[in-house]
């Protein structure tokens, strides 16, 4: 196989493990989830990890530790203002989370919303094929440098973080009362 065609299964791969992930992101913020505290806790700490990692971009400028800030800001109250609106359910024995649809839009549409902009625009003299070209590093580099991706990174990062410890602590904090009613049989 010549180095183009091999070029271009690994893009289509990439693109469609970027799809997956996309699809597996809009899915957890619709409808009743089951509650799974162990891939809660998971992500909580990869998210905590790549907050610690991109941190020192606040120490670079006045701009990243703004961006920085804000993105908290933003995320933690969506995260509480989504916290204020989960329901809780037991379906089948297991307990479940409804999340509030409406948050969950505005931070998936802030991530695809970035996403496609990233990927489409050109950046730094760039196309998004050549700077991708260029690798994860100047990736990491470009996030330090742009204070809007910077903010979208850290709305996730404190929305999750926030938002998946509520659900934690409230559900172990459930009374009877607290759950909404089964769903009717059909």
């Amino acid at each position: 196989m010549d180095s183009g065609m091999e070029h271009m299964w690994g893009s289509a791969l990439a693109a469609a493990l970027v799809l997956f992930i996309i699809y597996r992101r809009f899915r957890r913020n619709f409808g009743r989830q089951p509650l799974r505290p162990k891939r809660m806790f998971v992500r909580m700490a990869i998210f905590a990890i790549i907050g610690l990692v991109l941190a020192p971009a606040a120490l670079r400028s006045m701009d990243a530790a703004l961006a920085i800030g804000v993105g908290l800001a933003l995320g933690l109250g969506l995260g509480v203002w989504a916290g204020k609106h989960t329901r809780f359910e037991r379906h089948q024995d297991h307990l479940h989370y409804i999340p509030h649809t409406y948050t969950g839009i505005v931070v998936s549409a802030l991530f695809l919303g970035r996403l496609i902009y990233r990927f489409l625009i050109p950046h730094d003299g760039y196309s998004p094929m050549e700077a991708a070209a260029h690798g994860a590093g100047a990736a990491l580099g470009s996030l330090y440098q742009n204070p809007l991706t910077l903010s979208i990174v850290f709305v996730l990062i404190g929305y999750y973080l926030y938002y998946y410890g509520y659900v934690l602590w409230e559900s172990n904090h459930l009374q009877p009362e607290d759950l909404e009613p089964p769903p009717a049989a059909n």
